[in-house]
């Protein structure tokens, strides 16, 4: 039988590139080496049916063995599947008309052509496997943590590569404000959306979302992991503050110290994690009324008025409470709607001798620019102790004001009753 080599140096090239294609299992590999070959057989010779092509990636090496069968001399009538009964004894003299004849293949002797249709094949059939196994594997693990590794940081986003090489985009819309990176540095984040246009997946990441939050929270509190613990709502400023409702259906256990920890022992890697973001861990309850007075904690409520259509809550709090409500920055109260999913307006509670007299803010538009008034006018504020008990803070955002009219305006109104 003959022994030529199916290998040349191109071709041992073509087995280089795809033998360590990752991503891709071993059978799914020699499939499509094997098809690929075939392809270019069935081209040449209008059939494949009598080849066998045996594949071994792990060595980068393929074999190619065509099967003819022996008739007399002068009688073959498709060289491709018959070969001479003379032929087929200088291959093996005792060949009897009748039998098959297996011979080795040169596949270099196909010419160039075909080894260049082959490659592009290849390259084409594997990069589409590729894309295909890494958007299978990614698409079942959106809303879970996966790590990388720094790569490249541009300005609109950082590359991480995970441990298979696969690259990971962490957009700056979902990176913490400050978060701060080193080629080289392992990140965590949560899978937010897998890409797949033109199957070509791109993985997206967020450290922002609030599943990263519940996320480690269920690593890190048994008890969340465990089911006993559900987390109810979760509300982020990324790198600043959180909120989240907890609830338990077993009365033995706390949801919120369960949470916390010790001293925090349990929320303290959390906040490392997330750029010193504060938790706050309340508990949840169905009660609107009761769950709004929770969000807004450390503040105090004296009273509130629910408008559950339009799902907006008056809350009223005495003086020395609404700064505590309102928060730096305006941060607990727009937490507090994010999480109760209420537009939440705070009031200070009036006490009797302030009831008594009240005025019109066009009374004085003398001093206050008239499109000022209609600007106030316009989020329901009509009187003077209506502004004042007002929080600045809503003033300057609902009202569309800048921070030194705002402080005009009250100086005028508390004047008048000074």
């Amino acid at each position: 039988m003959a022994t030529k080599s199916a290998k040349g140096p191109s071709m041992i090239e073509t087995f280089q590139e795809f033998k360590e294609t990752k991503n891709i299992d071993r059978t799914t590999l020699v499939s499509v080496l094997e098809e690929s070959f075939r392809n270019v057989i069935a081209k040449m010779f209008g059939s494949d049916e009598n080849y066998d092509v045996i594949v071994n990636p792990d060595k980068g090496d393929f074999e190619i063995y065509r099967n003819r069968i022996v008739v007399a001399d002068g009688e073959v009538e498709d060289e491709n599947k018959q070969i001479s009964l003379s032929e087929a004894q200088k291959i093996e003299p005792d060949y009897e008309i009748g039998e098959e004849v297996s011979e080795q293949v040169d596949f270099q002797r196909f010419g160039r052509r075909a080894i260049l249709n082959l490659r592009q094949t290849l390259a084409s059939k594997i990069l589409e496997l590729e894309h295909d196994s890494l958007y299978q594997k990614y698409k079942d693990k959106v809303g879970t943590i996966v790590s990388g590794e720094v790569y490249q940081m541009w300005k609109r986003e950082t590359l991480l590569i995970d441990d298979e090489g696969n690259e990971l985009h962490l957009p700056k819309g979902e990176q913490i404000p400050n978060d701060n990176y080193h080629k080289g540095e392992t990140v965590r984040a949560i899978v937010k959306e897998v890409q797949n246009e033109n199957n070509n997946p791109r993985i997206i990441l967020s450290r922002t979302s609030p599943v990263f939050l519940e996320r480690l929270l269920e690593a890190e509190v048994p008890e969340i992991n465990d089911g006993l613990i559900t987390i109810k709502r979760i509300a982020r400023m990324p790198g600043e503050r959180a909120k989240v409702a907890v609830e338990s259906y077993d009365e033995r256990i706390d949801p919120v110290g369960a949470c916390v920890g010790v001293k925090g022992s349990r929320v303290h890697g959390i906040v490392r994690e997330l750029c010193n973001e504060n938790i706050d861990v309340i508990n949840y309850s169905s009660n609107v009324q009761l769950f709004i007075q929770r969000a807004l904690s450390p503040a105090k409520v004296t009273e509130i008025k629910l408008n559950p259509e339009e799902r907006k809550a008056e809350v009223y709090l005495q003086p020395e409470e609404v700064s505590l409500a309102i928060g730096r920055s305006g941060m607990n109260i727009k937490l507090a709607s994010m999480l109760t999913e209420y537009t939440i307006d705070v009031f200070r509670v009036l006490n009797e001798s302030e009831e008594d007299e009240d005025i019109y803010l066009d009374e004085f538009a003398d001093e206050i620019d008239q499109w000022i008034i209609d600007s106030i006018k316009a989020i329901g504020l009509d009187t003077a102790k209506a502004v004042l008990n007002a929080p600045r803070e809503m003033l300057i955002e609902k009202a569309d004001l800048e921070e030194e009219t705002v402080d005009h305006v009250l100086e005028v109104l508390q004047a008048e009753f000074e």
